[in-house]
């Protein structure tokens, strides 16, 4: 038989595994602190956010947090990127990679924040945030059948991952756009104009712009801006062919601000169908 004997542990060794225990203790509760709002429900913490918002986030989020072209509607209490204090907080400092919303301090607007003045601006957000109505007016199966169907929104919109490219993607658009704004756009596409076509090397989207070139030999191309110099300009036209052409060849090009998307009339879209479609979108963000 084999005998272990156990040495006693020496004050030495007891004391570096009490250190080593203190230390991940402390760095287990700053974990737990970033993921607690410090100042929620403190109506003066809610004022300074606003304060902090308004220099730093209104410029794409718009005065009030409700949405302002390039920025979604931040009162909504359901959120793309996440709902919870900690990620929201997350999403205000690092960012989201590959769309319009930068990092903290990196985008040129307003300065870099502490975390506190984060934290302070995720309190303001939830002085303002409503509810969703219970359940949708409308038939999200008919939506869908409309969507996919009569109504041609596919042609031009996609929906988790499926569908056209000339307009913007709406999978999460129930979640970052109050149902007005959704109907306006639906009603008068021109009145404001949609913000997409983000490149992760773009600093913000930029409009659905439409744009008419008449190249050399006299063809007429339409659709909207990808991207424009002072000496080119690259485009998506109506069948989603993407062109580029240096601006000295072209007979002719003309960019305006009216929309692609035709103006849908109740006589086009009945109230009841227009609410279908959005019960269909709202499903989409919920799931």
């Amino acid at each position: 038989m084999y005998t272990i004997e156990c040495t006693p542990m020496t004050n030495t060794y007891r004391g570096s595994l009490l250190y080593l225990f203190l230390v991940m203790m402390s760095l287990t509760n700053v974990a737990l602190a970033q993921d607690r709002n410090p100042f929620a429900g403190d109506p003066k913490a809610a004022r300074a956010g606003e304060y902090e918002f308004r220099i730093n986030c209104a410029f794409c989020h718009g005065l009030g947090a409700r949405g302002g072209g390039r920025g979604p509607d931040l009162s909504k209490a359901v959120k793309r990127h996440g709902s919870s204090d900690a990620e929201v907080f997350h999403t205000i400092s690092n960012g989201v990679a590959g769309t319009a919303m930068p990092a903290n301090g990196t985008n040129g607007q307003g300065v870099g924040m502490t975390d506190d003045e984060i934290w302070q601006i995720v309190t303001y957000i939830r002085s303002l945030e409503v509810k969703a109505p219970s359940a949708a007016s409308g038939s999200a199966a008919r939506g869908k059948q409309l969507f996919e169907g009569d109504a041609n929104c596919s042609n031009c919109h996609m929906v988790n991952g499926k569908g056209g490219r000339i307009g913007p993607d709406l999978t999460g658009v129930a979640i970052s756009r109050t149902t007005d704004a959704l109907i306006e756009s639906v009603r008068k596409p021109s009145q404001h104009l949609a913000w997409g076509l983000t490149e992760p090397t773009k600093e913000f989207a930029q409009e659905y712009r439409s744009v008419t070139v008449v190249t050399e030999d006299g063809k007429q191309i339409k659709g909207v801006i990808l991207n424009e110099d002072q000496f080119t300009i690259q485009m998506m036209d109506l069948a989603q062919r993407i062109y580029s052409f240096d601006k000295g060849t072209l007979r002719s090009f003309h960019v305006t601000r009216e929309s692609l998307m035709p103006a849908y009339s109740e006589k086009d879209l009945s109230d009841q169908y227009l609410k279908d479609v959005l019960a269909y979108l709202a499903s989409l963000a919920a799931e």
